[in-house]
C-alpha cells in the first residue's frame, strides 16, 4: 500500500486536503492498493506539494482505470518564521521577497509530462500565501547557512489554475513570444531563469501541446502543435 497517511502528513498538505475537500466526498481512501486524498464520486484527487517523482508510479497505475486530478500549490506569497536571535523574544516573521508564479509547475512536471496528453488525467496549479517555519540546524544546512525547513502552513488559497489537457498549458505561453521559438526566446519573454524555460519546452512537447519546427543554428525551434 502506498500513502502518506494522515498521520504522517505536513500540516500545509493537511490543510490543503481540507480546504479542498466538499461535503461528500470520502478521504483517504484505499484504491488499487494506494492510499488517495480524496475521493469524490468517479473523481480522484491527490494533494501534493512537491516531488512529483514520489508518486509518478501511483499515478501512471491509477490514471489506466481512473479520472485522476492532482492538486499542486504554489506559494504567490512566504512569510518566513524563525527564532529569534535573542531566544526570551520568540520569533522573527518577515515577508520574502519571492513571489511564485504559475511556470514553477514545470520544475515538477518533468516527472511525467505526458500524463497531460492523458484524457484521464488533470493537474491544478493552488495560488497560495504559506508561512515557512524554519530552523536552525548548523553545518547540516550549510547551502542556507544553517537553517532548514520545519513545517509550511497554509495561510489562504488566492486562486487556482485547471490544466486538462496539453492545449490549456499554451495559455503559460507569453503573447508577444515570436512564432517558431526556442527556449531562450521563451525565457527573454516570460522573464523566467533559462532551466525552467527548458524544462518548460520540455513538459510542452511531451504533453503534445507544440512540436520541434527546425533549429536556429544550435537551438531547437518549437511551434505550437497543428499550426
Amino acid at each position: 500500500m502506498s500513502g502518506i497517511g494522515s498521520l504522517n502528513e505536513k500540516p500545509l498538505h493537511a490543510s490543503l486536503k481540507e480546504w479542498y475537500a466538499q461535503p461528500g466526498d470520502r478521504l483517504e481512501v484505499k484504491v488499487d492498493g494506494y492510499v488517495v486524498d480524496i475521493v469524490r464520486n468517479d473523481l480522484l484527487l491527490e494533494i501534493q506539494t512537491g516531488h512529483f517523482a514520489s508518486v509518478k508510479a501511483k499515478l501512471m497505475n491509477l490514471v489506466r482505470s481512473y479520472q485522476i486530478r492532482l492538486a499542486y500549490p504554489i506559494a504567490l506569497e512566504k512569510w518566513i518564521v524563525k527564532p529569534a536571535k535573542d531566544e526570551s523574544s520568540g520569533v522573527t516573521r518577515r515577508k520574502s521577497p519571492r513571489r511564485g508564479r504559475v511556470e514553477e509547475l514545470f520544475m515538477e512536471m518533468v516527472s511525467f509530462p505526458h500524463l497531460l496528453a492523458n484524457p484521464n488525467f488533470s493537474i491544478e496549479v493552488l495560488l497560495t500565501k504559506i508561512e515557512e517555519v524554519r530552523r536552525y540546524e548548523g553545518k547540516r544546512k550549510w547551502r542556507s547557512r544553517g537553517w532548514g525547513i520545519e513545517e509550511r502552513r497554509l495561510l489562504e488559497v488566492v486562486d487556482r489554475r485547471l490544466f486538462e489537457d496539453g492545449a490549456d498549458l499554451l495559455a503559460l505561453l507569453p503573447e508577444g513570444i515570436k512564432r517558431p521559438f526556442t527556449a531562450r526566446d521563451l525565457a527573454e519573454e516570460a522573464d523566467i531563469g533559462g532551466i525552467l524555460a527548458q524544462k518548460m519546452v520540455y513538459c510542452l512537447r511531451k504533453a503534445g501541446a507544440i512540436e520541434l519546427a527546425g533549429r536556429r543554428g544550435r537551438a531547437n525551434l518549437y511551434r505550437v502543435a497543428n499550426t
